[in-house]
């Protein structure tokens, strides 16, 4: 049977996929632990939302961010070799964004999270993407990465979970409040 730890992170560092390690503390790692939290949010969302399609929608981002995942993870070196995020992806989330933006009425002011459960969760995702995203502008300024699209996907899926959360509201009856009363 597997374990479920191997104690090589015990002196404080964490293997790349390719040669090395780094300190878990380095900016790689904050940008690896903003995308895990950013899927895992989005794992939340999926399963608190209510609209038809959602889930399943949400389901391909999440596996997209698994392998955006790797390529963070990834040498300069080898990154070729996991890379699976380009322009076919990005533009795919602003097809997606479009469609369901004409589906809503999107608001001209900032809105208050948590008109419904789905909509909440998505808001929270979309927070969580936005850290993914400055903490990969990072690694692309600092040339540890070298693949911009990772950056426009991830603008553009924060982009998308406000659209889902205008629309998981929309779905469920309830109006988007707004920021001022």
């Amino acid at each position: 049977m597997s374990s479920f730890y191997t104690r090589k992170g015990d002196d404080g560092t964490t293997g790349l996929l390719g040669e090395g390690r780094v300190p878990k503390y380095h900016r790689r790692m904050e940008a690896l632990g903003a995308i895990d939290e950013a899927t895992a949010a989005l794992g939340m969302a999926r399963s608190a939302c209510r609209a038809e399609g959602t889930a399943s929608l949400i389901v391909q981002v999440q596996r997209d961010l698994y392998g955006l995942m790797a390529e963070v993870a990834s040498t300069v070196q080898n990154a070729e070799h996991f890379h699976t995020i380009t322009d076919d992806k990005v533009s795919w989330l602003e097809t997606l964004t479009d469609a369901i933006s004409a589906r809503v009425q999107v608001p001209k002011e900032f809105i208050l999270p948590g008109d419904t459960p789905g909509g909440a969760a998505l808001s929270l995702a979309r927070t969580v993407v936005r850290r993914a995203e400055r903490r990969v502008a990072e690694l692309l300024a600092e040339k540890d990465v070298i693949n911009s699209e990772l950056l426009r996907y991830l603008n553009r899926l924060s982009s998308l979970c406000f659209a889902l959360e205008l629309y998981e509201n929309q779905s469920e009856g309830r109006d988007t409040s707004l920021a001022k009363p």
